[in-house]
């Protein structure tokens, strides 16, 4: 099972997250590309930290929203769009390049992650961006959303993600963030629902319904208060149950 984080959201002075702490635990890094958080600066740090280490590098793309963290709803044409996610995955793979390594796969950030999970116009633009980049690059998304049904109509591997932090409704999308119990705070009971997830790949969502999610990649928060701590107990909880961590690009 491989272990993701959202890093490299700081932005001049302003820090966010320990993203150091955070590389030593996951195997797979989203990293910030500017649009929502992070520098070229901030962008370099964590591409030259994250290639030290082995962890797989991954866009972290996000509509043009600085000023709200990504969490925006936004109104962008498609193609508009597919330029914006494009110009991302570029800037970061040019740091990563000077790291001795590559972008392996893109994974939207906050209202555009929400958006393309449902909406077939904005996740065919984020999946003609990395067609226009590279077809092989890969595309880390919720399970049966519009960005896994778009990706594999353009032959782009699309890969499931889970969170183990975040609560989920009847239908499979995260809560908003808007609402109580959106993100959930106990280590034991996060450890033990990544667990689950790793297992058996089953989740229950607010009003108690089973979901079958199967992925490929559980999400930790690199934000949230207790981040790292809360990524160690999910880690070791998983080792303890003999599954094997690493990036879901192994095999790839």
């Amino acid at each position: 099972m491989d272990l993701n984080s959202d890093l490299g959201e700081g932005f001049g002075a302003w820090k966010m997250g320990d993203d150091d702490a955070m590389l030593d635990i996951v195997t797979s890094a989203n990293v910030a590309c500017g649009f929502h958080a992070g520098d070229p600066s901030v962008m370099r740090r964590v591409c030259e930290r994250a290639a030290e280490r082995g962890v797989v590098i991954g866009a972290h793309v996000a509509y043009r929203d600085l000023a709200g963290f990504g969490r925006r709803a936004m109104d962008v044409a498609p193609a508009d769009l597919a330029d914006d996610v494009l110009y991302q995955i570029g800037a970061l793979d040019a740091f990563a390049h000077a790291a001795g390594t590559r972008v392996r796969y893109v994974k939207p950030h906050g209202a555009l992650y929400n958006t393309a999970a449902v909406d077939p116009e904005q996740a065919g633009a984020v999946v003609e961006a990395l067609r226009r980049f590279h077809p092989g690059l890969a595309l880390l998304c919720p399970p049966g959303s519009e960005m896994a049904k778009q990706a594999e109509k353009a032959g782009i591997p699309a890969y499931a993600e889970a969170f183990a932090d975040r609560a989920y409704t009847p239908e499979g999308l995260l809560v908003s963030r808007k609402l109580p119990g959106a993100v959930l705070h106990d280590a034991d009971a996060v450890a033990d629902r990544a667990v689950v997830m790793a297992t058996t790949g089953k989740v229950v969502a607010d009003d108690g319904t089973e979901l079958s999610l199967r992925p490929h990649s559980l999400c930790v928060h690199g934000d949230t208060p207790g981040a790292v701590e809360l990524a160690r107990r999910i880690r070791a909880g998983l080792g303890g149950a003999s599954v094997h961590i690493g990036s879901f690009l192994e095999a790839a």
